[in-house]
């Protein structure tokens, strides 16, 4: 009878481990399948961190360029305001040493905008002068308008 109790105990014994080893392996399997998966996704992760850094690079070198060129453009505006401006004030400094009369009549005989441009160009008291010599409406008109750019 201790013989049968002994290969009974021996055989459960020897399922047991037997059941043990193959959990052992199946969870040494799961563990492996699962640092496999960890190591794509991290490889994938990778990948994608650099492609955004490749991304980001381009969008900056952009930035830099469009930056550079806004800077060619102002400065360019720049050059061209300055060129107005200076023969503005030659076309002032010619109605300037023109009589008061005949500088204002001419004046006079320009759209607003461009009288306008010209007496904010001529010195303050010269432009007294030619306005003085102009219509009524008309100077009080163009005396509004310098007004309202001085501001």
């Amino acid at each position: 009878m201790r013989r049968i109790l002994f290969c009974i105990l021996s055989a459960l014994l020897i399922s047991f481990t037997a059941h043990a080893q193959e959990e052992a392996s199946n969870n040494s399997n799961n563990i492996e399948k699962q640092k496999v998966e960890l190591a794509k996704k991290e490889e994938v992760i990778k990948q994608e961190t650099e492609r955004l850094k490749v991304i980001k690079k381009e969008v900056e070198d952009e930035i830099a360029r469009y930056t550079n060129l806004l800077q060619q453009i102002e400065k360019s505006l720049q050059q061209v305001e300055d060129a107005g401006n200076k023969r503005l004030r030659h076309v002032a400094k010619a109605y300037e040493a023109m009589p008061p009369e005949d500088a204002a009549t001419r004046i006079a005989g320009l759209d607003n905008e461009t009288a306008v441009q010209i007496l904010l160009k001529m010195e303050s008291k010269k432009a007294g002068l030619v306005m003085g010599m102009m219509d009524t409406k008309k100077a009080t008109f163009l005396t509004k308008e310098l007004a309202r750019l001085k501001m």
